[in-house]
């Protein structure tokens, strides 16, 4: 009998969240109202120090709208990695502005500042760094970066809730950072988006630009979308974060068992976490030199061990981005599309889990020698 597959992510929705949504369906108040409030405010004390929080429907939402609410707009430029979701460089180009695609780092996959310092130009109006995986980009070195320039940092923190830096969490660093809530991420509200924002000013106006430019209804202060998140959404996000830190300390136990497992194997390259850092390991993502494509097949079809791969595509060789990077050639980017693919960590797993992927990597390794 073959055993069942391991799938490489696993929404956890369990009794204590399908009873909070119950109780919001018989209050009668589904739309935003006091549990989307109660989830900002939640929300903000649990991961960035308090600052003050505004939930939307999705994280792309939220990455566009803080954007245009810090000003954001044609004829500006922001710097972000090209090696990221195309929502990364879809919230810049929605904006009107220009995204400025350099390359990364090879050990964590983000933001190398030193690639970021040679594409700041007059129009440059801040830099977009992505948490990718879960691991902190490179923050102080950035920070004295858009110091240096007087530019301002918006951190795409999407697959980052809890990960910190030198003791600061992401999502403090920026003028604004969003958060995803998209299922498979490392918390959920099954689908929405929060903003966690630096001053009132910056609140007020997302607020206004996810709520059809109102503060008042029916006085419209600037055009705007509706962006809002539902108290259904919001009560799925209130249970989920009396269980996210327990699930990261899972996420970093299996993290650490897999590292185990499969350092010195030839081919194969296991994450790193850099000095200071803690990874809440929204991917385990390793490196194979040779034929990714072939190795992430012959797992699940031989092994039963799913895997995904984020992301094969770069953004500058998207159709829909590459008109905004003419020629141009980012090798870190182009390698690590090639050679990534990310193992199942997520907090489901269980110890005949987690050794089935050991042995998978290893016979997979060996083969290949």
């Amino acid at each position: 009998m073959t055993a069942p597959l391991i799938p490489a992510a696993k929404p956890l929705i369990g009794r204590a969240e399908r009873r909070a949504v119950d109780r919001v369906l018989r209050s009668g108040m589904i739309a935003q109202g006091p549990e989307v409030a109660a989830f900002e405010k939640e929300f903000g004390a649990h991961f960035v120090q308090g600052r003050e929080c505004v939930a939307v429907n999705s994280g792309t939402a939220g990455q566009h709208l803080g954007q245009l609410a810090a000003g954001v707009g044609p004829g500006d430029e922001v710097i972000v990695p090209s090696f990221t979701f195309a929502a990364t460089g879809n919230s810049v180009a929605l904006t009107g502005a220009t995204p400025v695609f350099v390359d990364i780092e090879p050990e964590t996959f983000g933001l190398d500042p030193a690639a970021v310092e040679k594409a700041i130009t007059p129009q440059t109006k801040g830099i977009m760094p992505v948490h990718l995986y879960g691991h902190p980009a490179r923050m102080v070195e950035l920070e004295a970066l858009a110091k240096k320039h007087d530019l301002e940092i918006f951190e795409d923190a999407a697959q980052a809730h809890g990960a910190s830096l030198d003791g600061r969490p992401v999502g403090t660093w920026g003028r604004f950072a969003m958060f995803s809530l998209y299922p498979t991420k490392n918390m959920t509200s099954g689908e929405g988006g929060m903003v966690a924002c630096d001053s009132p000013e910056l609140v007020r106006a997302v607020k206004l630009l996810r709520n059809q430019g109102q503060e008042i209804q029916y006085h419209n202060e600037v055009i705007g979308f509706n962006a809002r998140m539902t108290d259904i959404h919001a009560a799925i996000g209130r249970v989920q974060l009396t269980k996210i830190d327990r699930w990261t300390a899972t996420r970093q136990q299996n993290a650490a068992t897999l590292s185990a497992g499969l350092s010195g194997l030839a081919g194969i390259t296991p994450p790193v976490t850099a000095p200071g850092a803690v990874h809440v390991f929204h991917q385990y993502t390793i490196r194979v030199a040779d034929d990714r494509d072939g190795f992430a097949k012959a797992l699940r079809d031989e092994h039963g061990v799913g895997s995904g791969v984020y992301y094969p595509v770069p953004n500058h060789r998207l159709p829909s981005l590459a008109p905004y990077a003419p020629g141009l050639d980012l090798p870190e980017t182009e390698r690590a599309a090639r050679e990534v693919v990310s193992l199942p960590v997520h907090p489901s797993l269980t110890k005949r889990d987690l050794d089935r992927i050991i042995a998978a990597v290893q016979s997979l390794a060996k083969a290949g020698a």
